[in-house]
């Protein structure tokens, strides 16, 4: 199974490096599973993220070939791929190729401005919730859920809930079992002191 993981320019950083954290210890941890996950962006340049962090990418979407997952994060860098036809138009080409869809955060307004979420439910960052809502034709927007699974496309809420719908990745595409030998390994046990 290969899991691809989204980079582009404003990307936010957890919204990618949570999921990945989960889904490399997965594959790491656990290489009889026949997991392979791995970075995606427009060229193997460096990414410069939301917060300024800087990241080579593992492959291009020119060289990547046939994934199973994608992930694709949020962050202040998706308004500027609401309008941009070649994104979107990769984004309904692998969801129309059977590759299941996840977004953290407001990938999924990306989603909804290729059509992925028309008529279904979703969620992404509270500060997007209208916008998201307005972006398709029906969305049923879920503003109180970490995580929404509506069977080929996943949504995520803000930021840390990624690690959460990764997680939950783990249980769907091995088992419960086995999500909680990540969760234990990664020791996300979260109990904020704020």
């Amino acid at each position: 199974m290969r899991i691809a993981i989204a980079l582009f320019e404003d990307c936010e950083e957890l919204d990618w490096a949570g999921p990945w954290e989960v889904l490399a210890f997965w594959a790491q941890s656990f290489p009889d599973d026949g997991v392979e996950v791995l970075t995606v962006a427009d060229s193997l340049q460096p990414v410069r993220c939301a917060k300024g962090l800087r990241v080579l990418p593992d492959a291009s979407w020119q060289e990547l070939g046939t994934i199973d997952v994608l992930v694709y994060p949020g962050g202040i860098g998706t308004r500027r791929q609401l309008e941009d036809d070649a994104i979107l138009e990769r984004i309904r080409a692998l969801a129309s190729a059977g590759v299941l869809m996840t977004s953290v955060c407001t990938g999924s307004l990306v989603y909804a401005a290729a059509g992925l979420l028309d008529g279904r439910p979703a969620t992404t960052h509270w500060k997007a919730l209208d916008l998201l809502e307005g972006l398709g034709r029906a969305i049923d927007v879920q503003r109180e859920e970490r995580f929404v699974d509506d069977g080929e496309v996943i949504t995520a809420a803000g930021v840390s809930a990624g690690i959460d719908m990764a997680l939950h990745l783990v249980a769907r595409l091995h088992s419960r079992e086995r999500a909680v030998e990540v969760r234990r390994g990664i020791q996300y046990d979260p109990e904020p002191p704020v």
